[in-house]
């Protein structure tokens, strides 16, 4: 008896494994089964369930009888037949019998294949098949005498002849850029992989069942704008063609649901793609998930109440737990979230308060000071958020929220009744990364306009990133928008925490890669 393994040490391996498959599959077509002209296989069910199945079938009939040669007796009477589809992931071959191992969606399942049941031909045929051929078998459920719970063959069918063999079984993919490029083998030989997708899958599932139930409404807004705004980033442009245009992707999905806000659609929220055209880091791509929400007549504690229920409810549905593993922090959502102000956040961990900080002079020379880097057309506000960028944020690595930002990053939000220069605004920290942001938004549009006009001002100075004037969001605004809370959340950075994930990479099916030469 031995267990077939594919070793692929070269690309000499790679090419001399695809010349036999060829030779293999022209073998298949000459003698009429070329599994390329199959349409389909009906499949009842997959591996966790028959394992789970026969598990809880074995169990009751252990009740009921009296001794091993009736439980037997009973399994055999009770023998269930299931169409269950795969991927060969590994073969024993014991001559006129084979133990195959194949890969469905829920897992491994172990198949008996024995050339009495199939037959000589197809059995023949089948011993030809490689790892990675994906086929389908009909049979009964069984225990091994090793104790493991297999697929009896009754018939068999080739459905997919692999062309290229699969990374050798013990090593895997382990090459981290391979894995990206190649997410699909990746999927294959890396189970935890598939997992991490499923619960990002379950993580945006449960935002939908959390938002409806405090009825909101999921709606779409374009991807292609004339004014890329809502948010502080440099935009693709493109050209529409059509209209002979130049437009530009996304940043935000601020501005469009706002105008939903104007138009009566108190409780709004989108799931969907943004493009800003910045850097790659463990924590950055340049396409990236995001959700955000609005809500007529509440304000940014609003906003900190729902992202609280909702962080606690995800990770109650996702992970089972309201405190979850993330490297080697144990964050606990179950608590309730610390809120400091970035004035008293910095005053707490840079030891610098900028209460006391009289105008921006003086701010740029305590920078200078404490070796912060600025540029000539920061304000003092700006100051303040570079000191909490060096001092602060790795600090903070329980949920906690930062409240109450400088009026001078804050273009679209209400400013503090009670505090000139300071805005209605929070950003939550979790693990040192800013999980969202939320604001009591703005909804005075002489106000807006001049922190348009502002922004605009910061654009002739060299500030790429900065927000232009959007007339027609004006006119909503002019329209009269309510009071309205609204928040963003990135989600991948979200999946990233509640899977313990180190890279948003990971994340992600398909990152963004510098492009291959295949």
């Amino acid at each position: 008896m031995n267990e077939e393994v594919t070793v692929v040490e070269t690309e000499e391996d790679v090419h001399e494994l695809k010349r036999i498959s060829m030779e293999k599959l022209e073998a298949l077509k000459a003698e009429g089964h070329d599994p390329f002209e199959i349409t389909k296989f009906d499949v009842t069910a997959h591996s966790a369930q028959i394992k789970a199945e026969y598990e809880a079938l074995e169990a009751r009939l252990k009740a009921e009888c009296a001794d091993d040669e009736a439980l037997k007796a009973a399994l055999e009477e009770n023998r269930r037949t299931v169409r269950i589809a795969g991927r060969i992931m590994s073969r024993r071959d014991m001559g006129k019998a084979n133990f195959i191992n194949i890969l469905d969606r829920d897992g491994n399942i172990q198949v008996y294949v024995r050339t009495n049941e199939v037959g000589a031909d197809l059995f023949k045929s089948f011993k030809t098949w490689d790892l990675g051929d994906i086929m389908g078998v009909e049979g009964f459920v069984f225990r091994t005498r090793m104790g493991e719970i297999t697929i009896h063959a009754t018939s068999i069918v080739l459905l997919t002849k692999s062309l290229l063999p699969l990374p050798e079984k013990w090593h895997g993919l382990k090459d981290q850029d391979m894995r990206y490029r190649q997410r699909y083998v990746d999927l294959i030989v890396n189970r935890d992989v598939a997992e991490t997708f499923r619960r990002r899958s379950a993580i945006i599932s449960g935002i939908r069942t959390f938002l409806a139930k405090r009825d909101f409404i999921e709606v779409e807004t374009p991807m292609l704008v004339s004014n890329a705004g809502g948010a502080a980033a440099r935009p693709f442009e493109t050209h529409y063609n059509v209209l002979n245009e130049d437009v530009k992707l996304r940043i935000s999905l601020e501005l469009y649901l706002k105008r939903l806000i104007v138009g009566g659609l108190d409780r709004v929220f989108e799931i969907g793609r943004v493009f800003r055209n910045e850097g790659v880091d463990t924590r950055h791509n340049p396409e990236f998930t995001l959700m955000e929400l609005y809500q007529a007549y509440t304000d940014y504690h609003g906003m900190m109440e729902l992202t609280e229920s909702m962080f606690r409810y995800l990770a109650r549905e996702v992970c089972g737990s309201e405190v979850i593993p993330y490297g080697e922090h144990m964050i606990d959502l179950g608590k309730p979230f610390e809120k400091l102000t970035v004035v008293d956040a910095v005053k707490k961990y840079a030891g610098v308060d900028f209460d006391e900080i009289p105008d921006t002079a003086a701010a740029k020379a305590l920078a200078k000071e404490k070796g912060i880097e600025f540029e000539d057309r920061h304000e003092k506000g700006d100051i303040l958020n570079l000191f909490f960028e060096e001092f602060c944020e790795h600090h903070l690595i329980q949920p906690t929220f930062i409240m109450d930002h400088p009026i001078e990053i804050s273009p679209l939000t209400k400013k503090k009744p009670d505090k000139p220069g300071y805005v209605e605004r929070f950003e939550l920290f979790i693990n040192g990364w800013e999980m969202c942001n939320a604001y009591s938004e703005l909804n005075d549009p002489i106000d807006q306009r001049e922190r348009f006009i502002a922004q605009e001002e910061l654009l002739k100075k060299g500030d790429e990133e900065a927000n232009r004037i959007d007339e027609d969001f004006l006119r909503a605004l002019e329209i009269g928008m309510p009071p309205t809370g609204g928040i963003g959340y990135g989600i991948d950075r979200l999946v990233m925490l509640l899977t313990n994930s180190p890279a948003i990479r990971d994340v992600l099916l398909f990152p963004t890669m510098k492009s291959e030469n295949i």
